[in-house]
């Protein structure tokens, strides 16, 4: 399996010991969809009623989880977390009626 998603806990910044392997995948596009699914998981979770789209960025930045891709003989698949996140929010709070 050439894609690794590893991820990170940003409550724990700089901590390995913190880091977990989410899992091994063939495909980039799938190692991309775990990482975004990981994201999506926590904002869901986050969004409270009312809350801004930059009060869930903030919620995301301090306690989210941020996946990122390995490569093992392969260039790692480019994904970044906190842009997606950070998009996420903006679309979340667009699309809900919890946000303003």
């Amino acid at each position: 399996m050439p894609y690794v998603v590893m991820v990170d806990d940003n409550f724990h910044y700089m901590d390995e010991d913190e880091r977990y392997r989410h899992g091994e995948f063939s495909d980039g596009g799938v190692a991309i969809e775990q990482c975004r699914q990981i994201v999506d998981e926590y904002l869901e979770s986050a969004l409270k009623p009312g809350m801004s789209a930059e009060e869930l960025w903030d919620s995301y930045k301090s306690f989210g989880e941020d996946p990122f891709i390995q490569g093992v003989d392969v260039a790692p698949g480019h994904f970044s977390a906190w842009d997606y996140a950070r998009d996420q929010c903006l679309v979340l709070c667009r699309v809900t009626s919890d946000c303003p």
